[in-house]
């Protein structure tokens, strides 16, 4: 039954890894930005066109995801991410990779509300920190991935974009995979569960507080893997190929921090982890805005990618045992927090067009800054 049970999560986790294809907005806006001359503002409305969908879209997946189940609703998100991917090849404008980023936003909305909870359908509540954890850890690895393959195909295909091809062709991988197993549908209490009755669930002070966390640990995420590169170029006058490398550091320490917090998560109190990692964030950024070392900003970012690496899966999986018969309710109002990315980008693109870099960043801090308070707040809840 276990080694029947280790089979059937294996291509759960693959999603994970589909997932992470998200995050090759960071390079890509760096890229388009260059290729079509674009300004800080205008650049950020293609993660803009991506995250507003997690907005929109993630209250009526959830609902969707009641009707039809989660393992359909999976399914049904890869293809539309699978179809994204191709977009590209029918034109390289800046038109193109708007309605490119909006569709893998649609992709990935969809498979991030339903992916999480179908995860619970094949382990215990008891392990959901350690198993989001290391979802979470598969997912960067895939983030980590994204700027090495960028590079590789701009230098030996003369075209960045040709990513997205090898992206759609894991992804129909995945969605093989996903049709060849069965994985038991998921009880539910209330197959009619309607929009008013999600948005009533933030009503709930703790759900409000998880949601607003989320949109901040995402607004991080997003920010510092769109910003590193325009940092390290600015700051120390870096190329924009190297610079970009600045986002596989940053991933690199996420993948390394999601292994590590999947291993002392299942072992160690996750209240104290989750406090003591959300200020060694804060401590080691605030450092990053003012050095003016490369080598020194490297260990930053380094350790800034570690210490906020968990820091979604805790928010996440607390979320969901706040009230886990409210599973896939939570998951789409969670979800909907990863709009984060579309609230938190043009604010600093505003300011950095208005007052430089520096002070764009510095809404990351206060970002940070909400989830170290969060984080005290919710350990002296007990």
């Amino acid at each position: 039954m276990t080694k029947q049970l280790n089979t059937k999560i294996l291509p759960v986790f693959l999603g994970f890894f589909v997932m992470g294809f998200v995050d090759i907005i960071g390079i890509s806006v760096n890229y388009i930005k260059n290729e079509f001359a674009l300004s800080d503002f205008m650049s950020n409305i293609l993660p803009l066109m991506l995250f507003i969908w997690f907005f929109i879209l993630s209250l009526p997946a959830g609902i969707l995801m009641n009707k039809i189940g989660r393992k359909n609703t999976v399914m049904l998100s890869i293809i539309i991410t699978a179809i994204a991917l191709i977009i590209p090849y029918f034109g390289k404008s800046f038109n193109f990779y708007l309605f490119t980023f909006a569709m893998l936003g649609i992709g990935n909305t969809i498979l991030q509300v339903s992916l999480n909870p179908l995860l619970t359908n094949l382990i215990n509540q008891e392990r959901l920190s350690a198993n989001l954890t290391l979802g979470q850890f598969i997912k960067a690895i895939s983030s980590f991935l994204g700027p090495f393959l960028a590079a590789f195909m701009a230098k030996y295909t003369n075209s960045w974009s040709n990513i997205f091809l090898i992206y759609s062709l894991v992804s129909v991988v995945n969605l093989l995979w996903l049709v060849s197993i069965n994985i038991g549908r998921e009880n539910i209490n209330d197959k009619n569960i309607s929009f008013r009755n999600l948005v009533a669930l933030i009503y709930d002070k703790y759900i409000l507080l998880f949601f607003i966390g989320i949109i901040m640990v995402v607004g991080i995420d997003v920010g510092l893997n769109t910003t590193v590169p325009k940092f390290l170029m600015k700051r120390f006058a870096m190329p924009v190929e190297e610079a970009s490398l600045g986002s596989s550091l940053y991933f690199a320490a996420r993948t390394l921090g999601t292994f590590i917090g999947s291993i002392l998560l299942a072992r160690i109190n996750v209240r104290k982890f989750f406090i003591v990692t959300s200020l060694l964030s804060l401590l080691f950024y605030s450092v990053l805005l003012i050095t003016d070392n490369l080598i020194f900003a490297g260990i930053l970012i380094f350790f800034t990618g570690i210490s906020v690496a968990n820091i979604f899966s805790i928010i996440f999986s607390f979320a969901i045992q706040h009230k886990p018969d409210k599973t896939n309710e939570i998951s789409g109002l969670m979800i909907m927090g990863v709009s984060g990315g579309a609230i938190i980008l043009p604010i600093m693109g505003r300011l950095t067009d208005l007052y430089g870099l520096i002070w764009g960043m510095v809404t990351l801090l206060v970002c940070m800054l909400y989830i170290f308070l969060f984080s005290i707040v919710f350990v002296k809840k007990g």
